[in-house]
């Protein structure tokens, strides 16, 4: 990547969003994080990131609704939906919702939060 993407990160569980801020601060700029989808919309009306990372499973909120929303009010940002799940069809869902990518919070190398950051923004 030639220069770092602006990046949010939606994520209820305070010790795994610290480890993706970590993680992606090597290669991207960390613009913030949220805890509810219900403060993504706003998040990303502020920040302006490149990327959304989107827990799919927020405490409180559909994020499947969120990323529809996002993805229609702002086109620009890229949606990474991040889950520990691995259903097809909720993945299927996801990408008819608008997302980007959709990736396995046990991904391996490869196929992990940065690597697919770094695919999204190949060209």
């Amino acid at each position: 990547m030639t220069k770092r993407p602006r990046v949010l990160v939606a994520e209820d569980h305070p010790e795994v969003a610290k480890a993706v801020c970590r993680v992606l601060s090597l290669d991207c700029e960390v613009v913030g994080t949220v805890a509810d989808a219900s403060a993504v919309l706003d998040a990303v009306q502020r920040l302006q990131p490149e990327v959304l990372v989107l827990d799919l499973n927020l405490s409180h909120s559909n994020s499947l609704d969120a990323c529809r929303q996002i993805t229609r009010a702002h086109p620009q940002t890229k949606v990474i939906m991040f889950t520990a799940l691995n259903d097809p069809d909720v993945r299927q869902r996801a990408f008819e919702v608008g997302a980007s990518a959709f990736v396995s919070k046990m991904a391996g190398p490869g196929d992990d939060l940065l690597s697919t950051i770094q695919r999204l923004f190949a060209d």
